[in-house]
């Protein structure tokens, strides 16, 4: 209970005390007990009411600070009630005076009704700081707001200045690159001709050695010529790819199967596969990375024949998608090296290829905003894991539409 409404208190009491002087006093000069009584109870009525608002103004939302106001309008009440008393006693055309008791009720009743006024003005005060408080907050909410959306506003051009000069980066770099191939393509081709040249024309005075060193220098410039066209076409995975659409996987890997069926055929490969979904993507390029991940789980099945499974599994908004085979699995030293350009994890008499492949994977992978990576151990195969987007719920990466 706050401190504050002893004001109230203390009128009530003020008021009950004033009841029992006035009815001791009217039975001490000889008044009639039952009038006294009703005095009393007149008059403490207001003093037990005063009593109670004290109370129950500390369980209400008025501020404490307001309380003196209210007995302010009590007191107000009272001096009212007192003028009216006093002008009607000095009235010259009234006879007759009220009686102390009558003037101590009508005095109380005029604190009543202040009371009444002032716990109306409380309220009224405490409902306008509330609206001011309101407003005031809705103010400093419509601020930060704004302020927010100056920095949404602000963020939203960044990003589309960020997005352009990225597209024109994109495009000076696709250029470049198609230079750049255009450039080494002339002098590669040109050393294999000459190369084929010497060796028709002075075939017959090389020895050994000198057909081999040819050989070995042709050898170099078709994997150059190789590696040439696995770089642009890297390069070109997101500034040349295709819109995103639903993909039904089901029939790209029907497609991957056909085209790849020479190869398994030769290892005797065994490739079993689950039913798999249909996501959102680049038809070309998953056709693509389940290409190159196929190859090559045939080409590092080691001794046996490759044993190859396909699955997919449903997490939430994507799909995990699987190839597992039984081959001579990798070192888990080199599995996050595998993925980089041109790491390859066998000298290149022992496999074909620019090791690029699992970079392309990567990069294909990525485009689609998901992720790849690899569990395996030597000797015991491994599984090549990646997430693709659900054709219904995913969204579309923001280079899924590329500019040509």
């Amino acid at each position: 209970m706050s401190h504050r409404s002893r004001y109230i208190h203390g009128l009530g009491v003020l008021f009950i005390a004033i009841a029992a002087v006035q009815s001791v006093v009217k039975v001490v000069n000889g008044g009639v007990p039952l009038e006294a009584t009703i005095d009393f109870v007149l008059i403490s009525l207001p003093g037990i009411l005063f009593l109670y608002v004290g109370g129950w103004l500390s369980s209400t939302d008025l501020d404490p600070e307001l309380y003196p106001r209210i007995a302010i309008w009590s007191l107000g009440g009272v001096s009212v009630m007192f003028v009216f008393l006093f002008l009607r006693a000095v009235h010259p055309g009234v006879a007759a005076s009220f009686t102390f008791g009558e003037r101590a009720i009508a005095l109380a009743l005029g604190s009543v009704a202040g009371l009444g006024i002032g716990i109306h003005e409380a309220q009224a005060i405490t409902r306008e700081r509330e609206v001011n408080q309101r407003n005031e907050a809705l103010k400093r909410t419509r601020r930060r707001l704004e302020r927010r959306n100056r920095e949404l506003s602000q963020t939203r051009d960044d990003l589309e200045a960020a997005v352009e000069r990225l597209q024109e980066s994109n495009e000076r770099l696709d250029h470049f690159a198609s230079i750049v191939s255009h450039d080494l393509r002339e002098p590669l081709r040109m050393v294999t001709s000459y190369l084929g040249l010497i060796e028709d024309r002075y075939a017959d005075d090389l020895d050994d050695d000198g057909e081999e060193f040819i050989e070995y220098a042709v050898d170099g410039a078709e994997r150059m010529q190789t590696m040439i066209d696995d770089l642009l076409r890297y390069s070109r995975i997101e500034t040349k790819g295709n819109p995103f659409e639903p993909v039904e996987l089901d029939a790209v890997l029907d497609d991957v199967r056909q085209d790849i069926r020479v190869s398994a055929d030769e290892t005797d490969a065994t490739i079993t596969v689950e039913s798999l979904p249909c996501v959102r993507g680049d038809e070309s390029q998953l056709r693509q990375l389940f290409q190159n991940l196929l190859s090559n789980a045939i080409e590092y099945s080691g001794d046996d024949p490759p044993r190859i499974h396909v699955a997919a599994d449903r997490t939430e908004a994507t799909w995990v998608l699987s190839v597992r085979d039984h081959g001579i699995g990798i070192d888990p030293d080199d599995q996050d090296r595998i993925f980089e350009l041109f790491q390859r994890l066998h000298a290149i008499d022992d496999s074909e290829g620019s090791g690029i492949g699992l970079a392309f994977c990567r990069r294909i992978v990525e485009r689609h905003g998901g992720e790849i990576w690899v569990d395996s151990e030597p000797g015991n195969g491994s599984t090549f894991s990646f997430t693709l987007p659900d054709a219904v719920d995913a969204p579309v990466p923001a280079d899924a539409n590329p500019q040509h």
